[in-house]
């Protein structure tokens, strides 16, 4: 059968379904089998949504799961209702990113009223991903981010978390939040820098911290780096620390020898959020330059 046909048996199971859900709302169907019919009409519902999404209706099979979703609330089966509003939020990603949201965050709902903070969390960064990516609201993207690593650490799921924090941590410096990017990047140094398995990470996040703290203000920057290398001495033989060592206790290497920068590429090649931060940097240098002539 092709899509098409999938389509029209899709829309004649979603008519029937909503028969039984009319009939089993009834005086005579209440009291002859209500539940039954309802729960065969759920049964339709995701049936009917799972042919739309082979028909790649994705609107469609969204809604399909979000009727199938709010019958299992009707009857308090709240497990799967969450499940059904996880499938509705994942087929209206592909087609209405703002509905997937809505459809997560019930979902949400539920799940946080059961106890289950690790799932929540999960699609807490689903939605911040949407926003991300689809909707283009970083604000946003970041409350969902702090959401889901709050939930993390509440279920000891320090890893999960981290990954979620960092993710705040690159968005608030893009944003020019540094201080909020700062303690960011130092709770997670700090947290991994004694995880024999994670530790290697700690200097990639004291060098982000690093980066931040000499856009705002160069003096902290350096006490800033003293205290790292005194709390991770392995940061200290870095190569991101030694390209962040001062010049004449005045400017940044990276911009009295070019060539550093250079090397430093070449080896370990610096991504787009990196050389954002050094071109804010350069231009705080050179704005401080001018201030005195």
């Amino acid at each position: 059968m092709d899509n098409s046909g999938k389509e029209k048996e899709a829309i004649q199971l979603m008519a029937e379904a909503d028969k039984k859900v009319k009939s089993s709302g009834s005086f005579l169907g209440g009291m002859f089998g209500g539940n039954h019919k309802i729960e065969d009409a759920c049964e339709m519902y995701a049936r009917a949504a799972n042919m739309f999404k082979m028909a790649k209706n994705w609107s469609a099979a969204g809604n399909a799961f979000c009727q199938a979703a709010r019958l299992h609330m009707q009857m308090q089966n709240k497990l799967d209702a969450a499940t059904s509003f996880v499938d509705a939020g994942n087929a209206y990603k592909k087609a209405d990113p703002q509905e997937a949201i809505n459809c997560l965050n019930a979902a949400i709902d539920i799940y946080t009223d059961m106890g289950r903070f690790t799932i929540a969390a999960k699609h807490h960064m689903t939605i911040a991903e949407v926003y991300e990516s689809e909707l283009v609201d970083i604000e946003k993207a970041i409350a969902h981010y702090e959401q889901a690593a709050d939930y993390y650490k509440g279920e000891e799921s320090n890893s999960s978390a981290n990954k979620c924090l960092l993710k705040v941590g690159f968005y608030c410096a893009q944003l020019e939040q540094y201080p909020k990017a700062i303690e960011i990047f130092e709770q997670v140094a700090t947290s991994t820098m004694d995880n024999p398995l994670l530790k290697y990470n700690a200097k990639e996040y004291f060098w982000k911290a690093s980066l931040c703290h000499f856009i705002v203000d160069e003096l902290n920057a350096k006490l800033a780096i003293e205290k790292y290398e005194s709390m991770f001495p392995a940061f200290s033989d870095s190569r991101e620390c030694k390209l962040l060592k001062v010049s004449k206790g005045v400017h940044l290497v990276v911009y009295t020898n070019i060539i550093d920068v250079k090397e430093f590429d070449s080896i370990s090649r610096l991504d787009q959020w990196q050389t954002t931060m050094l071109l804010r940097i350069k231009k705080t240098i050179q704005g401080d330059a001018g201030d005195l002539k």
